[in-house]
């Protein structure tokens, strides 16, 4: 038999026996790969032989695109309902790609759609309804009719405009709205990407702002009794499905009149219109704040976060804290609407003064919020007990102000410092008024460095309290350090130390990675990151924390790898790094790193959101490989075996460890040492301590003490000696003025203060490793 006959047997006999050795596919036809995979469709008993044939199918079919003749198109389509039949899930995308893709005229699909249609019409809860809808355009106007109306039983109103509104799309509209089909049963969402090129849509845009209007008009009517209050039945299941679809098309064209809907639409489904702790609609509410993670807007946290404290079931406040902090994160990522902040009442000068019967209280911003209190202008050291007394409330709003600030202040700087990749360049008027003279947002600003382009193409670094003298019409930036030159670096990082000037984030002292000649030799890939050895919790973690995307990766078929990602550029680049499971560690894992890779956006590939195209590092845009590079070398400082002074094990890994914990500096090392270079003469430990290579060395009483300035890792000379000190409350904290946040930087100075001192030590364990001569911890 030939390949396609064995192939064919396997899927259709359960009688096949397996066969070991992999198939390969690659002398197939397109159009006998394109017949293969409508049989394989149809499988619902998975024999050893029918799984490994399906598998090398799809594969195969996901590296190239398969033919369909008439003939296979039609067996494509009764595969659909014969799984179907079987009580199987039929994913009916492959089959309008597969229309695309027919060599020959249309066959007559009007029978097969129709029993499919009704087959799928009849669950509870229908799935893929754009797709089933294109599918029902190519059976027929009737078919079409009989499927808005199915889709719209017992669905609510908003669904059935919906699928009018859809049906009645010109069809290459209806087919990308297809193509982020979501599952409704288990209410999966498609990638925040995805939902680019839909948004484009005006007919499905203009119903995005029919349906959300008309929930907030039923919130409305259910709060004035208009409509009886029943907890939960606000909306039926495919509404809020819908309304979580229309309420991202809003939030990512970032609509003018999508702020006062919100207002009306989330407290109308957070509370009851009685004295009851139920919710009109948990799941809606819960559906829009997911869309707030997918495309937050700042006045969109704030109805949030509004909502989250008037709620009055018991469990959804600490739901929201969860799910707000997601939100958060994301609308630091987008900066086009980041930096539009509320000024939350504060007047021009950033402080906020409410009374409280004879005292005031007097809410200040600078670096961070404080709330401090005054009575006759006399400060006082707490909050007095007859305003704890009889103001609860004002004290519990005050608090929650300050805390609010906080996170506005962390917003402003994430959406600042994620911006550096963009080049974001803002006009002047808009930046003086807007953020160099927002009550709330000058506190970070004019802690930064910022370019005025005093002429075309010609930028001038300053200080915020300069810029405020320029005349109107120029722009602005954020200064970065890959374009200054090495002296102009050098004297802005003085400039900032001397003024004791801590900025909300590393930009001074930011380190700028450039493209290495092996980089460029190995072309489309870079090495400068692999090979380390990571724990691999802290690892997945801090991918969460910087806004990447990773799946959970382990010791489970197919488990053992992944790629990491992170959309950077205004959406058009894509960093990719990858990294495997290792071994475990104890009740640790460990995962091994390996390569950085770069895709650009891809435009007009006919896929949803454009898909992506890998391109070789020399065409990645200098400012996103530099910040690109930064987060991945974050990843490896921070969460490298090398930097665990507990590290005990045995084996290559006690091997890398003793390598990489004495290595030679990467980026981040070296911007830790220029600051220290700078802090260690103003300390009193000044005269006991220099520099050398990668090492603060520091002479104590009965030892000299090398400080790795990557890991924080301590050798004793004269013998080289490995000197374990687990992290313990920093010596000194609070009286070291630190340029920038570094928790590496601040163990450094707490170990150097610590053995600067080595005769005033008493832990036990350290003393006896400085009294001894062996090589191990």
């Amino acid at each position: 038999m030939n390949l396609t006959d064995v192939l064919m047997s396997a899927l259709t006999d359960p009688d096949t026996p397996f066969e070991d050795p992999p198939y390969d596919l690659s002398s197939l036809t397109d159009e006998e790969l394109g017949a293969l995979f409508a049989e394989s469709r149809a499988v619902t008993s998975w024999t050893t032989a029918a799984s490994r044939a399906n598998a090398a199918i799809v594969h195969a079919a996901n590296k190239r695109q398969p033919r369909f003749t008439p003939e296979a198109l039609r067996r494509l389509f009764e595969a659909l309902v014969e799984r179907t039949e079987k009580g199987s899930f039929a994913h009916v995308g492959p089959a309008l790609t597969a229309v695309e893709h027919c060599t020959g005229p249309l066959p007559d699909l009007t029978a097969p759609i129709r029993a499919l249609l009704e087959l799928r019409l009849a669950e509870l809860m229908v799935r893929q309804p754009y797709a089933l809808l294109s599918f029902a355009h190519l059976a027929g106007e009737e078919a079409v009719r009989e499927t808005v109306a199915g889709f719209s039983r017992n669905a609510g109103p908003i669904v059935a405009d919906e699928m009018a509104t859809v049906a009645g799309l010109p069809r290459e509209e209806r087919d990308l709205l297809a193509g982020i089909d979501r599952d409704h049963r288990h209410g999966e969402r498609p990638p925040a990407d995805d939902w680019r090129r839909p948004a484009a849509h005006s007919g499905y845009v203009a119903f995005a702002r029919r349906a959300l209007e008309a929930a907030a008009d039923r919130t409305d009517a259910i709060r004035s009794g208009e409509l009886p209050y029943r907890a939960e039945k606000a909306f039926t299941d495919r509404e809020v499905l819908t309304l979580g679809q229309a309420a991202r098309i809003a939030l990512l064209r970032d609509e003018p009149w999508l702020p006062a809907v919100f207002d009306r639409l989330l407290p109308g489904v957070a509370l009851a219109p009685t004295a009851a702790k139920t919710l009109p609609s948990q799941a809606l509410l819960y559906e829009l704040v997911r869309a707030a993670q997918d495309f937050p807007t700042p006045e969109l946290v704030t109805t949030i976060r509004t909502v989250r404290r008037d709620v009055r079931h018991a469990g959804v406040p600490k739901q929201l804290d969860k799910m707000l902090k997601k939100v958060e994160a994301a609308l630091a990522e987008r900066t086009d609407v980041a930096l539009r902040l509320p000024r939350l009442d504060f007047p021009d000068d950033g402080v906020l003064r409410r009374t409280a019967g004879d005292y005031a209280a007097v809410v200040t911003v600078t670096e961070s919020a404080a709330l401090t209190w005054e009575k006759d202008g006399r400060p006082l050291r707490a909050a007095p007990a007859p305003v704890r007394r009889d103001h609860p409330e004002l004290v519990k709003e005050l608090r929650a102000l300050v805390k609010r600030v906080d996170a506005q202040l962390i917003t402003l700087a994430r959406a600042l410092e994620g911006g550096l990749a963009v080049d974001t360049v803002h006009p002047y008027a808009w930046w003086r008024t807007e953020l160099a003279a927002h009550p709330l947002a000058r506190t970070a600003v004019r802690r930064l460095i910022w370019e005025i382009e005093v002429a075309p193409g010609v930028w001038e670094a300053v200080l915020p309290e300069v810029a405020d003298e320029l005349p109107e019409g120029r722009s602005v930036r954020l200064w970065h350090p890959l374009r200054a030159d090495a002296d102009a670096v050098r004297a802005w990082r003085d400039l900032l130390t001397e003024a004791g000037v801590r900025q909300p984030f590393k930009q001074a002292f930011r380190e700028i990675y450039r493209l290495t000649p092996a980089e460029e030799e190995t072309r489309v890939y870079s090495n400068r990151f692999a090979g380390h050895l990571v724990h691999y919790h802290r690892l997945f973690a801090l991918f969460r924390a910087r806004g990447w995307s990773s799946r959970r990766i382990g010791p489970w078929d197919d488990g053992d790898g992944d790629a990491a990602d992170r959309v950077l550029g205004a959406g058009e680049w894509r960093i990719r790094f990858h990294h495997t499971w290792y071994d475990w560690a104890g009740e640790d894992e460990i995962a091994s790193t390996d390569q950085v890779r770069f895709d650009r956006r891809a435009e007009g590939d006919g896929r949803v959101g454009g898909g992506w195209r890998e391109v070789p590092l020399t065409e990645v845009p200098e400012l996103v490989f530099s910040e690109a590079m930064r987060d991945v070398d974050l990843f490896v400082g921070v969460t490298s075996i090398a930097a665990d002074p507990d590290w005990a094990d045995g084996g290559p890994e006690r091997t890398y460890w003793e390598r990489a914990s004495v290595a030679e500096l990467p980026e981040t090392a070296q911007a830790r040492r220029d600051a220290l270079e700078r802090i260690v003469p103003r300390l009193k430990i000044a005269d006991r301590c220099s520099f050398d290579g990668r090492f603060l060395v520091v002479r104590g009483e009965l030892r000299t003490y090398r400080i790795h300035l990557g890991s924080a890792n301590v050798l004793m000379e004269p013998d080289g000696a490995y000197l374990c000190i687990v992290p313990a409350p920093e010596k000194g904290k609070g009286k070291v003025f630190l340029p920038f946040e570094d928790a590496r930087l601040s163990l450094i100075l707490s170990k150097a203060f610590l053995l600067a001192a080595d005769k005033e030590i008493t832990d036990e364990t350290i003393r006896r490793q400085m009294g001894g001569r062996g090589s191990g911890s």
